[in-house]
This record gives structure tokens, C-alpha cells and sequence, in this order.
């Protein structure tokens, strides 16, 4: 599970040159792991051949227009959460001190709800509780995967492929109050919520739009280590 989570966390951050380049090194890192259903596969494929084949420029700005410009999209897991409510604060407070007791820093201004680190931060642990660990948000990745399915953006692949690893059926109840928590309009402009963001933390190498960089490297780096496991 650790490299198909690594490589989902690489999908789901701001298109790179690097991951535009590599993007078969990327899907063969999730084959060769098969820890997904072959529909989930199917799912991917999509988006990963949109990742090889389209101009990074036009990758980038279908990125922003899905996930920088629509609460109901935001890739901050505590917004579908908690909303605007003061738990949110708490909540992220909590989760940065979860990261640091496994030995997870973070090294830039980013937030700890922020799907991509947090998937990092999953593949870190071993494979029950990273499950574990998935299926508590799996309700708030149940909804993305059917709003961005309603936008029939490929970009949904990813949080099916997340519910399936999580290996659990998010309650009806639990989704319907995702819906609840988004706002019904967007502001005008995102970043002026986010001018005095309530924690801050740190990503080593993040991308400014977020999401960490070196994603290839990463996977690489990963492979190496199961492959040492293994031969042991």
C-alpha cells in the first residue's frame, strides 16, 4: 500500500514537470503493487494518460479550476469536516501532533489536512493502520469522488482508489454531512480565506500551488526500500 499511496499523493498535487515526464513510472508503481481492484485501475488510467499526453500548462490550469477555486473541492480535509467552526483549528493542531509523534515534520507553510501530505503521512505507516488511518476521512473522500464525478473529471479516480484502500463503506449519514459542512456559495477569491491561515506547518519542497515535489524521486527511493525488505 505505501507506494500506491506515494503515488496517488504525487497525482493529487499540483501537475509537475516531473510528474508530467514520469507519469508511466508513476502508473507502474501502482500496478506493480496491486494493492487496487482492477475497476480502480481502469479508473486511473484515465487520469494518468491525461498526464502523458496534454501540455503541463493546460494540466495545471484544469488543477486550479477544480481544487484552488471550489470549496466543495478543496483538498483540505478539515473543510468538509468542520467547516468554518472552531474545531477546525483544534483538529488541525491535533493532526500536526499525530505527524510529529511518528516521526513526521513538516517543513513548510502547509497545513496537515491537506490530502496529498496526508496520504504521504498514511503510506508511512503499516499497512492496518495506514487502513485505518484512511478510513476515517473516507466519508470526505466518498463525497469528492462524487462531486467530481458529477464533473466527470478523471480526477475522481484517485478518491475511489481511496475509499477501496481504506476498505470500508462510508455511512450515507456520514456523507450527507459532508455536504452539509461545505458552504453553499465560494467566496470570491479562496486566498483571501487563507491570508492568516490558523496553524502553520512546513513541507519540505513543497509546490507553491501545494503538494510535494520530488514525488518520482520519492516513489523511487520507496521501491528501493520494499526491494532491500524483500530480500532480506
Amino acid at each position: 500500500m505505501r507506494m500506491t499511496l506515494r503515488a496517488l499523493a504525487a497525482l493529487l498535487g499540483y501537475p509537475s514537470e516531473e510528474l508530467h515526464a514520469n507519469a508511466g513510472e508513476v502508473r507502474a508503481a501502482i500496478r506493480d503493487e496491486v494493492a487496487l481492484p482492477r475497476v480502480e485501475m481502469e479508473r486511473l488510467e484515465l487520469l494518468l494518460r491525461g498526464f502523458e499526453t496534454e501540455d503541463l500548462l493546460d494540466l495545471q490550469s484544469a488543477y486550479s479550476e477544480l481544487f484552488d477555486r471550489s470549496r466543495s473541492l478543496s483538498l483540505h480535509l478539515f473543510e468538509h469536516v468542520h467547516g468554518d467552526s472552531r474545531e477546525r483549528g483544534q483538529a488541525m493542531i491535533d493532526l500536526g501532533q499525530q505527524y510529529m509523534e511518528h516521526g513526521f515534520f513538516l517543513e513548510a507553510s502547509e497545513l496537515p489536512d491537506f490530502v496529498p501530505v496526508f496520504l504521504e503521512f498514511a503510506s508511512c505507516l503499516p499497512p492496518a493502520e495506514a487502513r485505518e488511518m484512511l478510513g476515517q476521512p473516507a466519508h470526505v473522500f466518498a463525497a469528492l469522488a462524487e462531486r467530481l464525478d458529477k464533473r466527470q473529471s478523471p480526477y475522481a479516480a484517485i478518491f475511489h482508489a481511496l475509499v477501496s484502500l481504506a476498505g470500508v463503506r462510508p455511512a450515507a449519514e456520514a456523507v450527507a454531512q459532508v455536504e452539509e459542512n461545505t458552504p453553499a456559495v465560494d467566496p470570491p477569491t479562496i486566498d483571501e480565506e487563507w491570508e492568516e491561515a490558523p496553524v502553520s506547518f512546513n513541507l519540505a519542497g513543497a509546490h507553491e500551488m501545494g503538494g510535494p515535489t520530488g514525488v518520482v524521486a520519492k516513489i523511487r527511493a520507496s521501491n528501493r526500500a520494499v526491494n532491500r525488505e524483500a530480500g532480506q
